[in-house]
């Protein structure tokens, strides 16, 4: 940033109020860069020009930014209000994205005379109740055709204001004759009679059953006493159908009534927003958003925008946010509860699990779209949980395998881009060790391995696991340093027990998430290491076993073995065959007595 340009930044910046507001970065075309909230706008705003940013993209915005204006406002959930809204308006290029443009579907209660219900993908401003949105159309649908099966209502589009009734100017339809409406288009049913309706159906989509089935039990009941038996048979039905439809909501607990849900989960470049809306005891609805950063967000602003977002499209009355963690600011009469046990903590983790399915349907779709931004992604979220310099595009992981000191072998594989490489896979026999000593074989390995490379100028990994704590992980910096790769490659030990991580020069080890996407690789490499670690040494084993066996033989060496086993491929084999047939291949002398061992065995 040029001295004039920083000089007047910092004019700016020194004018600005000690106050919540909305800020926003312009660049010298005056474009919109950036729009953020702050409790405290002179704090908020100098922190950008005042330290060295370690996100890149942030260090650009900064010295992008030519001018920068502000709104002042009443209170924290104002501020927040309005980034959101300004946000979606300008589509600033450094804000975080609200990857929710997907239509989801609505049920809306149209704002008219005798309300017409129906399904809707689009909001209007018009004074229409809509619920929703709903995860997927199966579920709208059913809602409505469960609310036509409980109650008559209109399906026609007519104007049914009194004035036009009354010019009796309409014909009742189908609907009318099959008994699936009253007739309010010539009269047969009053305004206040559908209302009530209404007002039912409306508590049915807020979730609040049980007060339209305390209504209908009464309505049941005197139709019974004033002997209408069919009427009250209807209304039976109705009540059987909305018992039927409450069964099959999520029960969480009768004691929690109207509670919001929020749950997060995140990795390098996307966050992810779970949302639970519970009512009396059941789950009604559920939504999941996903947010593209773009700066250094924390996930405490990520929540407090993701709700902010969901809550401007999903009304809600609830006065507690049940929250994994405090999203750092406040909503007036909104409690914000971060449960330790009970319910209350199972619901929150059903809304985890539920965001974690979320996330893991989008990667596989990724997955399968476009695979390089996959790995690519995934070698990103590695290099940010271990703190690498460099992207590991090429990692290897080494693991010994011996029993009790014998046929000690080491494995080495190869992971390039995330994936395994397995022409790159290499086994090594330990030469220079005698008895079980594993760090000795992994300081002869990692010697064998690396100086070879560097010998033959090929391309060092940017990071290297080996299998064990941290003796393991000091054998492989010694040799490392000798080798005078040390400060090069990132070496990293990981122990069975409790999966943590060793870092040659922090005594404290990592402990990474059970459901992270880096341990998961780096398991698949010990793993692999582990278990082509172990082939090869059931090969050594069995190598070993049938050259003794053969070998044992005076007279016979290893390339006359070497030479039957080629032709009869196994010890049973050589065994039934007739001396005739042994002479065919090593001569008659060393078949006779090839043979005669055999008879003798």
């Amino acid at each position: 940033m040029s001295r004039k340009k920083n000089n007047v930044i910092q004019e700016l910046i020194a004018v600005l109020p000690s106050k919540p507001g909305v800020y926003q970065f312009f660049d010298s075309k005056e474009k919109i860069l950036y729009v953020g909230k702050a409790k405290n706008l002179k704090k908020r705003v100098s922190s950008y020009f005042v330290k060295k940013h370690e996100h890149g993209k942030t260090r650009v915005l900064v010295s992008k930014t030519a001018n920068i204006q502000h709104i002042v406002v009443n209170s924290e959930e104002d501020a927040l209000l309005l980034e959101n809204n300004l946000i979606k308006k300008y589509r600033p290029r450094y804000n975080v994205l609200l990857k929710d443009d997907k239509t989801y579907p609505w049920i809306v209660i149209k704002n008219e005379h005798f309300p017409r219900i129906f399904h809707t993908r689009t909001l209007q401003k018009d004074g229409s109740d809509y619920f929703g949105p709903y995860a997927n159309v199966r579920m709208s649908r059913f809602l409505l055709d469960m609310i036509r099966q409980l109650f008559k209502i209109r399906t026609c589009k007519l104007n049914l204001a009194p004035s036009e009734i009354a010019k009796q100017k309409y014909k009742v339809c189908l609907e009318y004759h099959i008994h699936n409406c009253l007739g309010p288009c010539i009269g047969e049913q009053t305004e206040e009679s559908y209302k009530q309706t209404i007002y039912e159906i409306k508590q049915i989509l807020r979730g609040n059953t049980a007060t339209v089935l305390k209504i209908l039990k009464n309505k049941m009941q005197e139709s019974a006493r004033a002997l209408l038996f069919e009427e009250a048979e209807h209304i039976k039905q109705q009540i059987q159908q909305l018992e039927k439809y409450q069964s099959r909501s999520t029960i969480v607990s009768p004691s929690i009534s109207n509670v919001d849900v929020y749950s997060l989960i995140d990795d390098i470049d996307t966050a992810y927003v779970n949302f639970l809306k519970v009512q009396n005891g059941a789950i009604i609805q559920v939504h999941t958003i996903e947010i593209k950063k773009q700066l250094e967000e924390s996930s405490e602003e990520i929540l407090a925008m993701a709700i902010t977002e969901i809550r401007q499209k999903i009304p809600s009355t609830a006065s507690e946010i049940i929250v994994p963690f405090s999203p750092d600011f406040a909503l007036d009469n909104i409690h914000f509860h971060i449960p330790q046990r009970g319910d209350k903590k199972k619901l929150l983790e059903l809304s985890e699990r539920n965001v974690s399915y979320y996330k893991l349907e989008k990667l596989k779709q990724l997955k399968r779209v476009d695979p390089e931004k996959h790995s690519k992604r995934i070698l990103e979220t590695i290099k940010k949980d271990l703190q690498l310099s460099e992207l590991p595009a090429h990692m290897e992981c080494f693991d010994n395998s011996n029993i009790q000191g014998a046929f000690p072998v080491a494995a080495c594989v190869v992971f390039k881009n995330g994936k395994p490489s397995k022409k790159d896979y290499r086994h090594f026999n330990i030469k220079t060790v005698e008895g079980p000593n594993d760090f000795a074989s992994m300081e002869e390995v990692l010697r064998r391995r690396y100086s070879r490379l560097i010998q033959e100028n090929e391309a060092l990994p940017q990071l290297v696991i080996v299998d064990g704590g941290k003796g393991q992980l000091s054998a492989a910096v010694k040799i490392f340093k000798e080798l005078q790769i040390f400060h090069t490659v990132q070496l990293v030990g990981i122990a069975k027990r409790l999966e943590e991580l060793f870092f040659s020069e922090d005594p404290i080890p990592l402990y990474l998430d059970k459901t992270s996407e880096s341990l998961k690789v780096i398991q698949h490499m010990r793993d692999e290491a582990h278990r082509f670690g172990i082939t090869h040494h059931r090969n050594q084993r069995s190598k070993n076993f049938i050259q003794s066996e053969l070998t044992q033989i005076s007279g016979i060496g290893e390339k006359t073995a070497e030479e039957l086993l080629g032709h009869f491929k196994s010890i049973p084999n050589i065994q039934k065959a007739s001396p005739n047939d042994i002479a065919k291949i090593i001569g008659n002398a060393k078949a006779q007595i090839v043979s005669s061992h055999f008879s003798q065995k």
